[in-house]
């Protein structure tokens, strides 16, 4: 099959312009960045693109073989790179997709003008011997999977608005929980594992390529310091803190989101950090 059908891949914008890729987190698609696409397309070449087992992908080409770390993620990122042969790319990678952007980019930096991490973490689970907050205990993540186990659209229905992070606007976690359970259960079961067990603290640094961690005000998911620590682990990277709260500024503040992904692209590494 074809990079673009297994991966649903759309391009948008502006024919001939700087590329933004924008990659979407656990238990979403592409959808999710429909409230900055209108915002960026008027400016950038917008590629679109759902993980496969995600959204309108081919779910016949995913297996447990490929996708069950992030490096088989990464690949497809890559992938659609060279299918397309649109230049190098500034990827938007947000939560868990920061993660495969970093591992595309230390592979080949040369595809990538920059990257976006929003909202990023590389590892969840708490290393005390490390002095790292990642914002979970091992027996919180142990639960989290247990609960996904046991009850996938339960799980989904309690912790969307948990991660969405805005309870004054339920339609938002409402949103989330949607998208969650339209999900495979078994396909879901397997990405979140590689969510939430990943630990990509040592690939920060082979990062070569202009970086902005933008992270939220709040998040229950990403603490700031977590943000800290990616940027201080990314040579030369800038970070941002939004005025956003909860875990998916795309859809809870997405001018602001779409003015700082802009920004970047339009700067590179002279962005300011704000």
């Amino acid at each position: 099959m074809s990079v673009r059908s297994r991966n649903h891949v759309t391009v948008t914008g502006q024919a001939g312009r700087p590329v933004l890729m924008l990659a979407h987190g656990f238990g979403c698609d592409q959808n999710m960045w429909r409230l900055v696409v209108p915002l960026l397309e008027r400016d950038f070449t917008v590629v679109l693109f759902d993980h496969v087992g995600a959204g309108r992908s081919d779910l016949s080409a995913w297996s447990m073989e490929r996708y069950s770390s992030l490096e088989g993620y990464a690949d497809d990122v890559l992938e659609i790179c060279h299918e397309l042969s649109l230049g190098p790319v500034t990827f938007v990678g947000h939560s868990v997709s920061a993660m495969m952007g970093v591992l595309a980019a230390a592979r080949e930096p040369q595809a990538f003008a920059g990257l976006v991490l929003l909202a990023p973490s590389p590892c969840f689970i708490d290393d005390s011997t490390a002095g790292y907050r990642g914002g979970f205990s091992a027996e919180d993540i142990d639960e989290l999977l247990e609960s996904l186990d046991a009850n996938y659209l339960g799980w989904s229905g309690a912790m969307a608005p948990v991660i969405m992070g805005n309870p004054e606007r339920p339609e938002l976690g409402e949103e989330l929980t949607n998208s969650f359970c339209r999900t495979d259960p078994d396909i879901a079961r397997t990405f979140a594992r590689v969510t939430f067990l990943s630990d990509n603290r040592d690939d920060l640094a082979k990062v070569t390529v202009p970086t902005l961690v933008a992270q939220c005000s709040r998040d229950a998911i990403a603490p700031p310091e977590v943000g800290a620590f990616v940027q201080a682990q990314i040579p030369g990277s800038r970070l941002v803190t939004l005025n956003a709260t909860g875990h998916c500024p795309q859809l809870a503040a997405p001018e602001e989101t779409a003015t700082a992904i802009s920004a970047f692209a339009r700067a590179g590494h002279d962005v300011q950090d704000q």
